[in-house]
């Protein structure tokens, strides 16, 4: 019962479309002319599309070793640097102040090494002559042991301050441009407060998050080739990416897999979006042209060729799009029947159809 009132259904929809009625009973319809396909069997591949976020090969986050103010912000965003390039300059007072501090504690230093050189060179002389006992002489090279123990101190404080001295100014670390200005002049900078974002101007990664159910069905490991598509740069077209690095564990929440994809010599910016294709494997289906299929009335329609040259329409289960302009079909048609291409409505069931040659 349910199959004959479908039939009914698309017998009306072809009669609506159609506009029939003016007719006289028992009259042939004319024949109509249209291109002929045969319903093709063609391979799809299977797998699914994965979205991530395009990234620089190189990021840093430049920051200064000292707290003082910044004095001046040298760069703006998208501001190409070179390594060593100054970014931004910090007050030097506080780092300097601290420098000459270190520099005054090793002259001190200095000095009571120089004291205890010659304290102990004489308890060695007076000794020799057994006018100081073994424990004044040992007690003298302790004291000079320890005044160059404080010398070697100082020179270090010394050298860390001057270095963090030179943290004034905050230079780029590799060639490349600026990504973020984090900071402006007044800011306070401290230790590990990010200023400058800079980013290498070549090298671009696609970052996928993959679920663990298409890991191993992708079969994908570092080397395997993945088609990739950007969506703000539809111009570029599809770009052959290498899988560069994949994490050895999931993420314990999402149950996803971060996995990095080279695109070698991709001219793209970063933090647009991306698509990349991972495979696995391919079925067959059938397809046939998208203007082979009329919606009428909500259904899909094709219109078959029989094998005596008339119309017959089916309506069909219709799926993506398979290749170029065609489609797949679910149900409704098998592989190498006719179907009629590119009519403007659909003919009368038993309409004669004649092939149109070009």
């Amino acid at each position: 019962m349910k199959r004959w009132m479908v039939l009914l259904g698309v017998a009306s929809a072809a009669t609506v479309a159609c506009g029939r009625g003016a007719g006289t009973p028992g009259e042939s319809p004319a024949a109509v002319f249209a291109r002929i396909v045969r319903v093709e069997t063609v391979t799809v591949p299977q797998g699914a599309e994965l979205y991530g976020t395009v990234e620089a090969e190189r990021t840093a986050a430049v920051s200064s070793r000292v707290m003082a103010t910044v004095t001046a912000v040298l760069v703006k965003p998208g501001d190409p640097v070179r390594a060593g390039q100054v970014l931004v300059e910090i007050d030097p007072a506080t780092a300097r102040g601290q420098e000459a501090q270190a520099r005054g504690a090793l002259a001190q230093a200095q000095a009571a090494l120089a004291l205890a050189e010659r304290n102990f060179a004489r308890f060695q002389t007076l000794a020799a002559k057994g006018s100081a006992s073994q424990l004044e002489l040992d007690v003298a090279k302790m004291q000079h042991e320890q005044a160059k123990g404080a010398v070697a101190q100082g020179e270090g404080a010394v050298e860390a301050a001057a270095s963090v001295a030179r943290e004034s100014q905050v230079v780029a670390p590799f060639d490349g441009r600026v990504a973020a200005k984090l900071v402006e002049v007044g800011d306070l900078a401290t230790p590990g407060r990010p200023l400058v974002m800079v980013e290498s101007a070549v090298g671009r990664r696609l970052v996928l998050a993959v679920p663990e159910s298409l890991l191993a069905a992708g079969g994908l490991r570092v080397g395997s080739p993945l088609s990739v598509r950007i969506d703000a740069l539809p111009s570029v077209g599809t770009l052959e990416g290498v899988v560069t690095e994949l994490d050895s564990g999931a993420n314990p929440v999402a149950h996803t897999f971060t996995v990095k994809v080279g695109l070698p010599g991709a001219a793209v910016p970063t933090g647009v979006s991306g698509r990349a294709w991972l495979s696995s494997g391919s079925r067959s289906a059938l397809a046939v042209p998208r203007s082979a299929v009329a919606a009428v009335g909500g259904l899909d329609l094709v219109v078959v060729r029989d094998a005596g040259g008339k119309a017959r329409t089916r309506a069909v289960t219709v799926g993506g799009k398979v290749a170029d302009d065609r489609v797949e079909v679910l149900s409704g048609v098998g592989a190498g029947e006719e179907v009629v291409v590119g009519l403007a409505a659909v003919p009368t069931d038993g309409t004669p159809v004649t092939e149109a040659r070009p």
